[in-house]
């Protein structure tokens, strides 16, 4: 028996995630960091001084992912830590320079965001950011 999964929830979304990472990563990559790096960047840059637990949360990544990526932005010299101010797990904070090519990135994460968005029409776009939530919620 066969089965047809063209019409696959999971297989769709996942390459759908899949189409937009590479373009995002096209748009950031030449800046030495990825899109997942990117994100975990754009988390420190709200300053909230939280456990790698919330941060991971936040941005549904694995904790063990998230450390990963804190230990490769602290060898580029983009991420700093320290021990957290309460338990005994760390801090971490942007550096200087982690906080300058923030800056720099946010253009063309932004490029990024319109080259996607101009792929969908406007019902398409109205109904797509809800329907990611209310899937990423349950």
């Amino acid at each position: 028996m066969t089965y047809d999964v063209s019409d696959c929830l999971l297989l769709n979304t996942v390459m759908a995630a899949r189409a937009m990472t590479r373009r995002y990563d096209a748009r950031l990559q030449r800046f030495g960091v990825s899109v997942v790096q990117f994100s975990v960047l754009m988390v420190l840059r709200q300053e909230r001084d939280e456990p790698v637990s919330h941060m991971a949360e936040r941005i549904a990544m694995d904790r063990t992912t998230l450390i990963r990526n804190l230990e490769l932005l602290m060898r580029k010299g983009l991420v700093s830590a320290a021990p957290a101010k309460r338990g005994n797990g760390r801090s971490f904070k942007l550096t200087a320079e982690g906080k300058r090519l923030v800056e720099e990135l946010v253009p063309h994460w932004q490029a990024a965001q319109a080259e996607v968005r101009g792929l969908l029409d406007r019902p398409q776009l109205e109904h797509l950011l809800p329907a990611l939530r209310a899937l990423t919620a349950g």
